[in-house]
Formats: C-alpha cells, structure tokens, sequence
C-alpha cells in the first residue's frame, strides 16, 4: 500500500512539475513564468522527498524559492523591460536554439536507453547508499561533495563567480552626469581636504 501511495505521489509530483515547467516557457507574462517556475521548485523539492534526500529538497525550497526565484520576480515586477522588443530578435537565435534543443534531446535518449539496456549500469557508477542508522545523507552528500568532487564543486564555484563578474560588467553603465564613487580618493581623504576653516570678522558675518 505504501508503494503504490508513493506511487501515487510521484507521478502527480512529476506530472505537475513537467506541467509547470512547459508554463515557464510558454506563458507570456514573465511574473507568471517566475511563479511556474517556483511551482515546479516545488514539485522538484516533493520529488526528493520521496527519494529520502530530504536535505536536497530542503536546500531547494530555500536557496532557489526563497531566494533566487524571489529575487527574478522582484527584478521581472521592478526594472521596466521592453519584452515584445527582446523577443522580436529572437528568432535570429531560432536555428542556434533548435540545435541545442537537439543535442540535449539526443543526450537523454542515450541516458534513458541506456538505462533501458542496461539497468545495473547505474550501480557500477554511483556510491551505495550509507545505512542511515550509521550515517546520515546529509553527512554521506558532504563526504562526497568534499573529498571525491572537491576540485568540481571548486570549479563550479569559479563559474558562478565568473557569471557573476559578467553580469555586472555587461549591466554596467558610464554616464556623464551621474557621480562615480572614488574608493581611493575617500580612504586617502583627511581632515583638512574635508574641512575648510575661515576665520569671519565680527559683524562681518551672513
């Protein structure tokens, strides 16, 4: 009875996510693709739960819902984006989108039918579960994130990082009539470049 109720719950957590995750796309609000998209975090998250990976779907729920998809729906409701001028050159882009699309549909085809072909080849590549009354998953995830992949997690890290300068100089913008600030020149300021005493005559004041 358990299994056909998780089951159950699986193939409405996967129906609804997939669901979810084609409305991202095709929805032509952007505040209503943010809110499809933390709905199908959502789902995501129950889909670990049912795995036992409590600690990933933790993470998920609080890392990309609580911040990083907040954070898309308050840049999407707040910057004034002219929409229907970004999509009218992107079908220029169709043909380079088209391809990628191909190249990761021939990818899952092979996942999925090596799977098929050879269902214990997963077991030849992947960890055995720890007994959690020894070991916790959250534990046994941070042995192998931190040991056997800590020069990819490394690297993943330098990505973002590099991402992230990317973003804020593409976004960056010199004005002439918007005031820069010079860290330099206010660590270097002393108190005699900040204030000027003048010495006023009496009755000679304003």
């Amino acid at each position: 009875m358990l299994n056909g109720l998780e089951a159950i719950f699986f193939y409405l957590f996967a129906f609804i996510a997939v669901a979810s995750a084609f409305g991202v796309i095709a929805a032509r609000n952007p505040v209503h693709s943010v809110l499809y998209l933390i709905l199908t975090f959502f789902n995501a998250a129950g889909l670990f739960l049912l795995t036992g990976a409590e600690f990933l779907a933790m993470i998920l729920l609080v890392v990309y819902v609580g911040a990083v998809a907040v954070l898309f729906l308050f840049v999407v409701m707040m910057l004034d984006v002219d929409f229907a001028e970004l999509k009218s050159g992107a079908l220029q882009y169709a043909p380079i989108g088209a391809l990628v699309g191909l190249v990761l549909a021939a990818e899952l085809i092979v996942v999925v039918g090596g799977y098929s072909f050879a269902p214990t080849l997963a077991s030849t590549v992947a960890k055995p579960a720890p007994d959690m009354a020894t070991r916790h998953n959250t534990a046994a995830l941070g042995d192998i994130l931190y040991t056997d992949y800590v020069y990819y997690f490394q690297i993943a890290g330098l990505v973002l990082l590099v991402a992230m300068i990317g973003a804020i100089v593409l976004t960056l913008r010199h004005k002439p009539d918007v005031k820069r600030q010079n860290i330099s020149r206010q660590v270097a300021r002393t108190p005699e470049m900040s204030i000027e005493v003048r010495k006023v005559k009496t009755g000679e004041g304003i």
